[in-house]
């Protein structure tokens, strides 16, 4: 919101009272708003949204006396319902709207006399004010200063380099049991069934970055139906994501292993309740994906899932492919992120809607692992309350961590390219947010996290005299034979 932002702190008459805080829109060339509560004064609140305000005798005589009206926007100005509010004697007004909020402006010159507090609120926030509060409800305006630092971004850093390193060493893992199986005969058909990795040659990364681009504009497009879509596809595969990646751990436990036989079939009973849990907390999420308070956790569980197991299961061939994937999504994410506001009418960048909702649809696309933001500001009620890291910064160069281990595995170089790289993908992060909050505004992570963890890889590469063979990879990667 291009608008000075403030918070209303409303209070209950209840003992003790209870309170919450709503978003507020104000002009600060017109009003000075207090920095904290301690200097701030409290008043009765009158409800007046069945009016506009935009003549006196809308309302009685003496019912405005000391206190904070809300109206409802109508023809006449901010600054013409002020003047009749501040001479009925009002301390504060407030003008309810159910459209977006914007910023309050108009020719102040013509009513130098108007000193009335003057703020603009959402009408569903007057609602839920009377709802969470009771009628009778105590209010003041504050604007508190801006945080000199987002402390949910160290969560959201904590998160992100985690799954990229636990992905590429799962990766590795099974990388060293795949070269295992080939150097025994006997285990190769077992380890050929359990086999479920997919392989991206050139040819698939081009074609998969021009599915993302398509998928991107239909999202922009038809929104309000394709969103549905990629709920429904998240839920089930974050369900089989978060299965795989206990069936791992469960695995490990050497107890609990009673089986059953159906349909020619032998299965572990504990991994029939495995399965039953993982689906129960999808389907938990897309019931109760909109409550703020808690289903973002579950939301993330399922993410961190759906991306160690993307990780593990998609495998890089060589550094040729992740050269072209990763350069390839990072122009990408910089045309949909900085070109297309010149493109779209509403001078808006494709990515940054479609992440929040285009035209202000209240669905939002489950692909981000989301962290309410842990201070306490204007900002956080009026624009984001979480901050937001997308599920492809995550996978995009933790497929190349995974490269990086697998290739530790096959030339039993001591982990040297699966740590740097991941160090380097850490410094891209740091770098990331550095930015973020130095030009206030959203970024394509893989700007950052692309160029760290390439050049990186790179460099560790030419240093140990193996880029020939870092850059084609192995026989065996490219496919394996019996």
């Amino acid at each position: 919101v291009a608008a000075d932002e403030g918070i209303l702190h409303a209070s209950g008459s209840t003992v003790p009272p209870v309170t919450k805080d709503y978003c507020i829109i104000y002009n600060s060339k017109w009003t000075s708003l207090p920095k904290s509560l301690d200097n701030a004064t409290f008043r009765t609140l009158e409800n007046l949204t069945s009016t506009v305000l935009c003549s006196s005798s809308e309302v009685p005589s003496g019912l405005m006396k000391d206190k904070a009206v809300v109206v409802m926007r109508g023809n006449c100005t901010f600054l013409e319902k002020a003047r009749i509010a501040q001479n009925l004697g009002a301390k504060i007004l407030l003008i309810a709207s159910k459209s977006r909020l914007s910023s309050i402006s108009d020719n102040k010159t013509d009513f130098e006399d108007v000193t009335l507090p003057i703020a603009l609120i959402r009408y569903n926030d007057i609602v839920d004010m009377q709802q969470t509060l009771g009628k009778e409800v105590n209010v003041t305006l504050y604007s508190p200063p801006l945080p000199q630092f987002d402390y949910s971004m160290v969560v959201i850093f904590l998160i992100a380099v985690s799954t990229v390193a636990l992905g590429g060493y799962w990766s590795g893992v099974a990388e060293l049991e795949n070269l295992k199986a080939i150097a025994s005969p006997g285990e190769r058909e077992t380890r050929r069934k359990k086999e479920e990795n997919v392989t991206f040659t050139p040819v698939t990364v081009i074609f998969f970055v021009a599915i993302c681009c398509v998928m991107l504009v239909l999202l922009y497009f038809f929104y309000k139906w394709l969103v549905y879509v990629i709920i429904s596809v998240f839920c089930l595969a974050s369900a089989m994501s978060l299965y795989n990646c206990l069936a791992a751990l469960v695995g490990e436990i050497p107890i609990g292993q009673c089986r059953i036989t159906c349909c020619n079939k032998t299965i572990e009973v504990r991994l029939i309740f495995l399965a039953m849990f993982c689906t129960a907390a999808a389907v938990v999420w897309a019931v109760f994906r909109n409550e703020d308070r808690w289903a973002w956790i579950l939301q993330d569980i399922l993410g961190v899932a759906f991306c160690l197991n993307f990780i593990k299961t998609l495998k890089m061939p060589n550094f040729k492919s992740c050269v072209i994937l990763l350069g390839l999504l990072l122009l990408y994410d910089v045309f949909f992120v900085f070109i297309t506001p010149f493109i779209t009418k509403n001078g808006a960048s494709i990515m940054v809607e479609v992440a929040a909702g285009p035209f202000g649809n209240s669905e939002k696309l489950p692909v981000v692992i989301r962290v309410p933001r842990l201070e306490h500001s204007a900002s956080t009620l009026c624009d984001l309350p979480f901050s937001l890291l997308g599920f492809g910064d995550i996978i995009v160069p933790g497929l190349l961590v995974a490269y990086c281990r697998r290739f530790d595995v096959q030339t039993s170089s001591s982990s040297v390219y699966y740590i740097s790289c991941t160090i380097a993908y850490a410094v891209g992060m740091v770098l990331t947010f550095v930015v973020l909050a130095l030009m206030k505004m959203g970024q394509p992570a893989l700007l950052y996290l692309v160029p760290c963890t390439l050049i990186t890889s790179s460099i560790v590469a030419w240093r140990r005299k193996e880029m020939k063979k870092f850059w084609k990879g192995s026989s065996y990667q490219v496919g394996w034979r019996p």
